[in-house]
């Protein structure tokens, strides 16, 4: 099945720190879930992506987050640069190439402003969380694409299996 990963989670360094949030070398995950990332990504064809770099953000770059979550989105970064646009263009850049490709399922970084599929902060840096989609993440789970996070890998595969 072809899977579309937050290139963070591969270990590519985008992050807005200019770091990377790898499933496989992260310590606080458990063998178990790692063994489980490792067996999707060896039996499913990859596609990596980073919606903000694709949105024309810079590595590194300013934290920002959602402030308006509904029409019209805004997102701010922490110097209270509008960054909405690079937010929209990345979501839609991803959800391209979902389409085109056939992608069906994405594995996405948890809490983040883009890829968040549960929870994203709450745009006033103050490390709260809201219930809210990221921008890709929603942009991609309204046009059918099914989103996963991290913390999700059983799910994942459950439904890689269900699917296939």
């Amino acid at each position: 099945m072809k899977i579309l990963v937050s290139s963070c989670l591969l270990g590519e360094d985008v992050r807005f720190d200019g770091a990377n949030s790898s499933i496989a070398y992260n310590p606080k995950l458990r063998f178990a879930d790692k063994e489980i990332f490792m067996d999707l990504m060896c039996e499913n064809e990859i596609y990596s992506f980073c919606p903000e770099v694709e949105g024309g953000l810079s590595i590194p770059r300013i934290p920002a987050q959602i402030t308006s979550f509904e029409k019209p989105f805004k997102v701010i970064n922490e110097n209270g640069e509008d960054v909405t646009i690079n937010f929209l263009m990345g979501a839609k850049k991803t959800l391209d190439l979902c389409l085109n490709e056939g992608i069906k399922v994405a594995l996405m970084k948890a809490k983040s402003p883009s890829c968040g599929n549960l929870q994203t902060y709450d745009g006033t840096f103050s490390q709260t969380l809201v219930d809210k989609p990221g921008m890709t993440a929603k942009l991609l789970m309204e046009n059918g694409i099914e989103v996963f996070n991290e913390t999700q890998l059983k799910e994942l595969k459950s439904f890689i299996k269900k699917n296939k």
